[in-house]
């Protein structure tokens, strides 16, 4: 619980608590943890901490209530939105070539490990959406695929918040910057170098944004979209 609510947002640092497998097969009630936590030490870490499971929670509660959320949008509006769904940009996320560092440091952490750190999860999650117009639903189920805490209710409202058409979803308007992300979160390049072997070489000012000729020496791809017209086109 250390420094969990500004750790948190940095995957290169261990400030995570790793629960959620321990949660979804049963091992470990959000109980038993709750009442741990609230016994231990209170302060910003433990407060923020605790809203998480009461995140985990609603998102159980609208399983409950809403069945149908696994399938389809709780805000019926975005029924209309005319998805792209490009097979050939799906593939090349799911594989981690997009040609944006820490959406394939993301998205390669996930295939190789079976987790995804929840600040990559928005950032990918934000990419596929939104930039690349592609149905939550296709990301929904890469994730149930891959990740080891796949929870039914947690994977779900996550999506859906991302895509805007959950409850208390992210606005259609928030797309996330995935260069932007990276810059501010994993400045040096730590967790980006981690999972991309290509672009190990490269410093902190290279490692977000690589020039073409850097990407053309290490074999590493072009960026599949211009960031700036994919998020007018989403808007």
């Amino acid at each position: 619980l250390k420094n969990y609510k500004d750790g948190r947002n940095f995957p290169s640092l261990d400030n995570v608590s790793r629960l959620a497998p321990n949660f979804h097969f049963g091992e470990i009630s959000p109980n038993k943890v709750w009442y741990t936590v609230v016994n231990y030490k209170k302060n910003e870490n433990t407060d923020h901490f605790l809203s998480e499971l009461g995140w985990r929670e609603f998102s159980n509660h609208l399983l409950y209530h809403f069945p149908q959320f696994i399938y389809e949008n709780l805000q019926k509006k975005f029924d209309v939105v005319p998805w792209k769904n490009d097979g050939i940009a799906l593939k090349k996320w799911q594989k981690g070539l997009t040609g944006f560092p820490l959406v394939d440091a993301g998205m390669r952490e996930l295939w190789q490990t079976g987790s995804m750190h929840n600040r990559l999860r928005m950032v990918v999650g934000s990419f596929l959406v939104k930039n690349l117009l592609i149905d939550w639903r296709h990301g929904a189920k890469w994730f149930w695929n891959c990740l080891f805490d796949a929870d039914i209710a947690n994977n779900t409202a996550g999506w859906q918040w991302i895509a805007g058409c959950g409850a208390d979803a992210a606005p259609y308007f928030r797309i996330f910057n995935p260069i932007t992300q990276s810059k501010n979160f994993d400045a040096d390049g730590l967790f980006i170098k981690k999972h991309i072997k290509e672009l190990q070489v490269l410093d902190k000012k290279e490692i977000h944004d690589p020039s073409e000729k850097i990407r053309d020496q290490l074999n590493y791809p072009k960026q599949i979209l211009d960031l700036k017209e994919s998020r007018l086109r989403a808007i």
